[in-house]
């Protein structure tokens, strides 16, 4: 997928993004806690930790100064400028047809009005086409590399959330309406938000650092074995993300929409068998973003 499949020239313009463009857009637009805050900054804090020398200098580089070299404190954004660059909404996601519990590139990844190649696969796709750009040297550049980082490393956070690939009648489960406990919510903000808040509040003591620490230590530990697997990209490729959005809508099935019909209240038989589940997720995102980095920066 090219640049102009995107169709934003803000997006992909040259040069790296204005330290004061950056600042205002997050000012604008308050933080959200949940998924949108705690799972993304957990992905990028997870890769963050396992990139090599070359891919860790290259991410220093293209972050703004502001930003102290932390890529978790950034992975938000794309959240807030959606609202401002509105071609960028339909990159956050893919909708497959009901009930087949599988994702095809050709037949699904395409926005509302049948676009190819707009969804998040294609999004992670080319972002890191461009990102491989970044050691030409060229004087002037073609991509905006900043936020080529920032959208790739968003966007692999959003294809590990099951209900990112899911179902499209009801919108990846935006349009069920359950309880979160006493809390009327719909399905896709509990996975986007509540699971991560409710473990985060109950077991961590609301301390985002902690929980963070809990899914690395995991990752060497009782996951370890799987590590290399999820590392791997297939036929040399840079990234996988129609692996990735494969293993999302199976795990929508079998884990998100399963006893969730609506009116369905979720309480700790939902959140405490689900809750292994987002945490796995989490751990693959991050160790999948550090490993396509790692590729891209050499």
């Amino acid at each position: 997928m090219t640049a102009m499949v995107l169709g934003a020239k803000e997006a992909m313009g040259c040069g790296r993004i204005q330290i004061i463009t950056l600042c205002s857009l997050l000012l604008l637009f308050p933080v959200i806690h949940g998924w949108g805050t705690v799972g993304h900054l957990t992905v990028c804090r997870i890769a963050q930790s396992r990139l090599s020398k070359a891919a860790a200098d290259a991410v220093k580089q293209l972050l703004p100064a502001y930003a102290e070299n932390d890529l978790g404190s950034l992975c938000i954004w794309p959240d807030h400028v959606k609202f401002i660059y509105h071609w960028s909404s339909a990159l956050h996601y893919i909708n497959t047809p009901d009930n087949l519990c599988n994702y095809q590139y050709n037949r699904d990844c395409k926005d509302e009005n049948g676009e190819k190649g707009r969804c998040v696969a294609g999004a992670i796709n080319n972002y890191t086409s461009q990102l491989l750009s970044y050691n030409t040297h060229s004087s002037q550049p073609k991509y905006n590399l900043t936020q080529a980082l920032l959208f790739l490393s968003h966007f692999i956070g959003d294809i590990h959330q099951p209900l990112h690939v899911g179902f499209t009648s009801d919108k990846g489960g935006n349009t069920i309406d359950v309880h979160w406990y006493t809390r009327k919510q719909n399905l896709h903000h509990i996975w986007d938000d509540n699971i991560v808040e409710t473990a985060e509040e109950r077991f961590y003591d609301s301390n985002v650092e902690e929980l963070i620490d809990a899914i690395k230590q995991n990752i060497t530990t009782e996951w370890a074995d799987e590590v290399k697997g999820w590392e791997t990209c297939s036929l040399n490729k840079t990234a996988c993300p129609d692996v990735y959005a494969s293993e999302g809508i199976k795990a929508a099935c079998d884990w998100a929409y399963k006893g969730a019909e609506e009116g369905s209240e979720l309480e700790d038989e939902y959140f405490l068998s689900r809750l292994p589940i987002v945490n796995w997720r989490l751990a693959q995102g991050g160790v999948r973003l550090a490993a396509t980095l790692n590729r891209i920066f050499g």
